[in-house]
C-alpha cells in the first residue's frame, strides 16, 4: 500500500496559505497521489461549528485559555475524523494550520505559554504531529495589506488584531522554527506565489524522495 503523509501549512495572516496549498495539492496529483486537503479550525462538521464560535468577530471577550481550549477540541475531532483516516488510506493530507497555530498564537502571542498549550494539544492529537509542516514567514505588514486587499477573504476576529500582536504571532513560529528543525521548513513569503511555490515544491520533492530511501 501506498504510504500516506501529514503535510501542514503555518503562517502569520495573509502568508498566502490557501493559494498555495491550492498549486500545491494540484501538483501532487500530477505525481500519482490522492491529495486531501483541510483546514483548522475546521475540517469537518463539528469543528467548523466551534470554528464559528472561535473566529466570530463578536467573541471579543474570549478569554486566552478558552481560545486554547476550543482550538484543541476542534483539532481532537478533525484528526480522529479526517486526518487520521486519510492517512491511514494511504493519502497525502495537507492542512491549513494544524497544532503549530495554537503554540505559536495563544503559546507565545497570547502569553500563555508554549508548553502549556502543547501539552493540551499533545493530548488531544496523541502526540502525532505532522511528518512536515511548511512555514510561511511573511512581514506582518505585508500578510495584513494583502488581506485587506483581498476583497473576497473572510476577515475574522484574529485579523482585527493589533499590529504587536501579529509581530508576536512571528516572533512564535520563529521559535518553533528553531524549536522543531527537522520538521519545519521556513520559505520566505514576501516573495510572489509562484516563487514561493517553486521552493516549497523543491522541498516536498525532497522530502518525499528522501522517505523513498
Amino acid at each position: 500500500m501506498v504510504q500516506g503523509y501529514f503535510f501542514s501549512v503555518e503562517g502569520c495572516e495573509g502568508a498566502g496559505k490557501s493559494s498555495l496549498i491550492t498549486k500545491l495539492s494540484s501538483y501532487l496529483i500530477t505525481r500519482g497521489r490522492e491529495v486531501v486537503t483541510t483546514r483548522e479550525p475546521g475540517g469537518i462538521a463539528i469543528a467548523e461549528q466551534i470554528r464559528s464560535v472561535i473566529l466570530d468577530r463578536m467573541n471579543t471577550e474570549m478569554d486566552g485559555r478558552t481560545e486554547a481550549l476550543l482550538y484543541a477540541a476542534a483539532r481532537r475531532q478533525h484528526y480522529v475524523e479526517k486526518i487520521a483516516p486519510s492517512i491511514d488510506e494511504g493519502h497525502i493530507i495537507i492542512c491549513d494550520r494544524f497544532i503549530d497555530s495554537s503554540l505559536a498564537y495563544q503559546g507565545y502571542a497570547r502569553g500563555l505559554g508554549i508548553d502549556e498549550v502543547l501539552l493540551i494539544n499533545e493530548f488531544a492529537i496523541n502526540n502525532v504531529f505532522p511528518d512536515l509542516t511548511i512555514y510561511l514567514d511573511v512581514d506582518p505588514e505585508v500578510g495584513l495589506k494583502r488581506i485587506h486587499e483581498h476583497e473576497n477573504r473572510e476577515i475574522n476576529r484574529l485579523d482585527l488584531e493589533s499590529l504587536a500582536f501579529h509581530r508576536k504571532v512571528r516572533e512564535g513560529y520563529l521559535q518553533l522554527v528553531g524549536r522543531f528543525p527537522k520538521r519545519i521548513v521556513q520559505i520566505n513569503a514576501n516573495e510572489d506565489l509562484e516563487a514561493v511555490f517553486i521552493e516549497v515544491k523543491r522541498v516536498i520533492d525532497q522530502f518525499m524522495d528522501s522517505v523513498k530511501h
